[in-house]
């Protein structure tokens, strides 16, 4: 099978990326604009497989991806192309407008015009999965505001109820593939997962965040009092549980994706502080302990209190359960990160991006 991925080159894509050129025979081509979030020294490991090419192209663009569809003839798109950064959607919301809603139409409608084109046999073959996020659904009682918010957990019917530009976006994209499969027949799966951790993850985010201001003696910013809860996925199982489900999963379906691991943020910031007061134990000049790094920052306007997946319909349907533990993953992450900060480096200065892009063109 070949398989177009939109975003490869991001955190997410370029772990499905990995886990398929080196644990699979299918064939992927790489569709990504390379914004700040995507850099492609995450995929240097398998660049010179001959089983992956690499497209730097806009998926708003519609002549582009025409192209690459003609050039590269996918049997099946993975469309993980998308802005993520909750804050950054607070601040500009039209970017996410942009790349999310505008982007996943454009996409929707080169695929399915080129789908229309098939013979029978590979149409019927064919898929467009989409993958989405949980914030889709808003948020779920928090522990301090019920006795019974263990019971409460996002399924796949839950209703939709946004909460950030971010999320909206989303939501908007996920009700359009669906509508395309509606309409048009357009062999379409949904899939929605929790919060992911794990190596390359952009700086930004918090995990990475925590363990680079840490190493650099720098705050440790937590929005309000850090009791927000959010259900942590291990990249790498989320990239097993994507390939299971195009290659798999049955068509108009939705999976949800979760780690069953919920955690309170300060939690997992002090569970961070330590494996690094264990992995790290040279600190900074000034720092007693990493704990005295962390700070209490003003909430996020709109911040849901609580995120937790129901993640039963893929275990049961299609055999996928997490493989790590979130202390077995966080340990991991730590480690990869202790072991590649120039990585962490080169994706902030874009050094890498810079020098691998010339040699492209060249």
């Amino acid at each position: 099978m070949k398989i177009l991925v939109t975003g490869g080159a991001g955190f997410i894509g370029s772990a499905v990326v990995r886990h398929v050129i080196n644990n699979t025979q299918d064939s992927i081509v790489n569709v990504d604009k390379l914004t700040y979030a995507g850099n492609l020294e995450s995929l240097a490991s398998i660049e010179s497989s001959e089983r992956y090419q690499f497209v730097q192209a806009d998926i708003c663009d519609a002549n582009a991806m025409r192209e690459v569809f003609t050039i590269h003839q996918p049997d099946a798109v993975m469309h993980l192309a998308a802005e993520s950064h909750v804050d950054r959607s607070i601040d500009g919301p039209a970017a996410f407008i942009e790349t999310n809603i505008v982007g996943t139409y454009t996409l929707l409608e080169v695929a399915r015009s080129y789908w229309q084109e098939m013979d029978e046999e590979r149409k019927q073959k064919f898929r467009f999965h989409h993958i989405s996020t949980d914030e889709v659904y808003g948020d779920l009682p928090h522990p301090a505001e019920t006795d019974d918010a263990s019971g409460h957990l996002f399924t796949e019917a839950t209703a939709y109820e946004p909460s950030s530009p971010y999320s909206a976006s989303k939501a908007s994209s996920d009700h359009l593939v669906r509508a395309w499969m509606r309409t048009y027949g357009l062999p379409v799966l949904v899939t929605n997962c929790s919060n992911n951790y794990g190596p390359y993850h952009f700086p930004e985010k918090l995990i990475p965040l925590v363990i680079l201001n840490a190493l650099e003696g720098k705050s440790l910013p937590v929005y309000g009092k850090g009791d927000q809860i959010r259900d942590w996925l291990f990249v790498e199982d989320h990239a097993r549980a994507l390939h299971k489900v195009v290659t798999e999963g049955v068509v108009g379906e939705t999976y949800n994706i979760g780690g069953h691991n919920e955690k309170r943020n300060i939690d997992v910031v002090r569970t961070l502080c330590a494996l690094l007061e264990e992995l790290a134990p040279k600190k900074p000049e000034g720092v007693g302990s990493y704990e005295d790094l962390i700070s209490y920052v003003t909430d996020r306007p709109g911040h849901d209190l609580r995120y937790a997946i129901d993640a039963s319909k893929i275990e049961n349907e299609l055999g996928w359960t997490p493989e790590e533990t979130f202390e077995s993953g966080l340990r991991k992450t730590v480690q990869w990160y202790l072991s590649n900060i120039k990585w962490c480096q080169h994706v902030q200065d874009g050094s890498y991006q810079r020098e691998r892009l010339g040699s492209i063109k060249e």
